[in-house]
């Protein structure tokens, strides 16, 4: 989600190091300032296209990867990214053929991926989320990243779904079954896997992170347990040849998404073990417990409090 030099920006926006953390929501940054310290350019960015299979594209920008579904019955987009870039979005289904956005899912409530909803909206298209998400949206909350936080405000109403479930929904769209399913708190509460069963191509948010360690917001609900069983049970539904779309990061396989499980697996195993030793979350972090990972997922210490988190939802289930 973020580069090294990126956490410098955050950190000197910040005035602090990455693991000091506070409560108070006078804390959080506004979206510009998240914008910079990510090195979002929200003005000058550009969207890349990748066909991934026929009639399925995933469209690259600010926040999270989008996927399209483009055909005959339109367009159906699942996450939107932001309002400031919706335009260029727009104009990058347009060149691959599509047109208005007919349905918009959101993989769950982060202004990364669904702010967009603020502009789609109110232009008429419908908008699809779990029901915990739409929840999430409605209310606003603070998003504690551990080296910041955002204050999301609350969703206006024509940016909220319309449609929601709890555990699972199709969609028959473009001559193909979309599938959405719920398995557990993840991420956060209300995660949604989108299975494009017709391209054989899942869209995981970022329940699968793929540019780095993930983010567990466990304010929002979310835990490792439940994003190890969420990838778990979505790798059942899938082959050797399934198109892997991550929330962050380049487009893979079902090989990627299962090394990524034993990763998590692993690491909070042994976040577990510490914690059991009564080790304190500094020690923790300090016992540099990724360290033969990070080849694979860069540094921890440029993560979103991976190991933070992890400490932190295992000591919640206790």
């Amino acid at each position: 989600m973020k580069s090294k030099t990126a956490l410098i920006a955050m950190t000197l926006i910040l005035g602090m190091t990455p693991t000091v953390q506070s409560n108070h929501h006078e804390d959080a940054l506004e979206l510009e300032q998240l914008a910079h310290a990510f090195g979002w350019d929200l003005e000058g960015a550009e969207i890349e296209t990748q066909r991934v299979a026929e009639g399925l594209y995933v469209l690259f920008g600010v926040g999270g990867n989008i996927a399209a579904s483009i055909g005959e019955d339109g367009v159906l987009i699942v996450d939107d990214q932001l309002p400031q870039v919706i335009d260029k979005i727009e104009a990058a289904i347009q060149r691959v053929g599509g047109s208005a956005v007919n349905y918009a899912i959101n993989t769950h409530w982060h202004f990364d991926h669904a702010e967009g909803n603020n502009v789609l909206g109110p232009k008429g298209t419908t908008i699809v989320a779990h029901s915990n998400a739409r929840a999430d949206m409605a209310k606003g909350g603070l998003v504690n990243m551990v080296i910041a936080k955002y204050n999301q405000q609350p969703y206006p109403v024509k940016a909220l779904p319309v449609l929601t479930f709890d555990e699972g929904m199709q969609i028959h769209f473009n001559d193909g079954q979309i599938d959405l399913k719920h398995f557990a708190p993840a991420h956060t509460s209300g995660d949604t896997v989108v299975i494009f069963k017709k391209q054989n191509a899942v869209h995981l948010g970022d329940v699968f992170n793929n540019a780095g360690y993930p983010f567990i917001d466990v304010g929002s609900g979310g835990s490792i347990d439940g994003m190890i069983q969420f990838c778990e049970d979505t790798l059942k539904l899938t082959s050797q040849d399934t198109i892997v779309i991550p929330g962050h990061g380049p487009v893979t396989d079902t090989a990627a998404l299962r090394r990524y499980v034993t990763m998590l697996k692993t690491v909070r195993s042994r976040v577990s073990n510490l914690i059991e030793d009564g080790k304190t979350l500094q020690q923790v972090i300090d016992a540099k417990l990724t360290a033969d990972f990070d080849e694979v997922y860069g540094p921890e210490s440029n993560s979103l409090g991976f190991v933070n988190r992890v400490y932190t939802s295992l000591n919640q289930s206790l």
